[in-house]
């Protein structure tokens, strides 16, 4: 029962982490934060698959200019 959290964290310093946040912002600061963390979070999973698709993307094209190349080259 040593690490039951992320990043190795167990349960008592789960719990001081929490009453920190709960100390520093208040009871009702801490569902205004979590919101901005989940839009954060989406947008730069949004962010991320766009990348990718754009890299993707390049790829592909990349791939179809090498075999046209070898086929204008077997042709002549």
């Amino acid at each position: 029962m040593q690490s039951l959290f992320l990043f190795g964290l167990g349960v008592q310093e789960m719990f001081f982490v929490f009453m920190a946040v709960l100390l520093l912002f208040g009871g009702k600061k801490i569902p205004e934060l979590m919101r901005g963390l989940g839009k954060g979070i989406r947008e730069f999973n949004t962010a991320r698959a766009s990348i990718e698709g754009e890299i993707r993307d390049g790829m592909r094209e990349d791939e179809a200019a090498e075999k046209a190349k070898i086929k204008i080259e077997k042709e002549s």
